[in-house]
Order: structure tokens, then sequence, then C-alpha cells
């Protein structure tokens, strides 16, 4: 199955666009969407183009599609006018002979992770750092669609056949991790 997951979407209309148009280009099958999807939050800077309500109408026809935990940033009444579930805190998927775990970060991530076996994968956004780290379980952070932090870029995580790559919306590949290899490959 191929996945595209991303986070930290933070109401951002012009870069939900560029996020869909590269699912729609990479024949993705899903959208992983791992929290702050609508709300800019308080100590972050209002996005390029901030509009919650055009976010929601590019995101409901794709429901179907779309996979999605809470973020810090993410309320019941988000919940209200988005047709996929959102109040999740996490979810849990089995794929490429892989445990998955998938958050925020804000409750459980890096520095915090749930109980893990060696080879466990943590996916997480939340701090707006791309991240392929191997702690005994694998933390990865896609970045930030809206709003990337440490100089990082708008991106995503393409994940097909064991494989995850981090991409930038011009299509670059910034990071690649092969499931079967115990060492990422940087780009930058």
């Amino acid at each position: 199955m191929k996945i595209m997951i991303a986070s930290d979407l933070h109401g951002s209309a012009y870069y939900t666009s560029k996020l869909l148009e590269a699912f729609e280009r990479e024949k993705q099958e899903k959208l992983l969407l791992l929290g702050d999807i609508l709300y800019h939050g308080p100590r972050n800077e209002l996005p390029r183009d901030y509009s919650p309500k055009d976010v929601i109408s590019m995101l409901n026809p794709l429901a179907k599609k779309i996979l999605s935990v809470r973020g810090n940033c993410d309320a019941e009444v988000d919940q209200m006018v988005l047709d996929f579930p959102v109040m999740a805190d996490y979810c849990v998927m089995f794929e490429a002979g892989k445990t998955i775990y998938a958050t925020h970060g804000h409750v459980f991530g890096e520095n915090n992770p749930p109980k893990l076996q060696n080879g466990d994968i943590l996916l997480g956004g939340h701090t707006h750092i791309p991240a392929c780290v191997n702690h005994g379980y694998w933390y990865l952070n896609p970045g930030s669609v809206s709003l990337p932090k440490d100089k990082s870029w708008h991106g995503y995580i393409a994940f097909e056949n064991g494989i995850f790559v981090w991409k930038d919306f011009d299509g670059a590949i910034r990071m690649r991790w092969d499931t079967e290899n115990d060492k990422p490959t940087c780009t930058d």
C-alpha cells in the first residue's frame, strides 16, 4: 500500500494544496495525518494563506482515504467540521513486517516513547523537524507541511513496500530509509 505521511498543516490552504497535489501526482492510496490540521497554535506564526475553512473543504472530499491522529492544536470542534476521525491519540499499523505506532508527538514522542520493541517504528510530528533516528526503535518525523523548523523543508514522507522517502513539494528526495537497512540516507 502507498501511504503519504504528513503533519502540522496548521490551517495553511497554500501548503495543503501542495500536499494534495503531491498526493495525486504520486498516486498515493492513503494519507496519514499526524495532527495539527486546522489551527496554527499560539506559539506559531500564521502560516501562508491561513484558512482553516479552505483546508476543511480540501480534505473532506478525501475522507475515505485519510487516517488521522489528534495533535495538540486539534480540538473537538475540529471533529465537528471534518468528515474523518481526528480525535484518536494514536493508531497502530502493521506493515512490511513492522509495528508502526503513529501519534502526533506531544504525549508520546522521541524523548517519551510508548512501550516499543526493538525494530518498531514511532511516527510523530509536533517538532516540525524531519527525522529518522534509531533508538532501538526507529523514530520517524515527516517535518511540517506548513511551518518547517530548524532550516528544514515543507514536505512529507511517501511510504511503500517498507521504504520511507522524505520529499519536499518540488518532488526532491531529502532522505530515504529502507526498513531492511539500518542506515537511512540523507541527500542534504
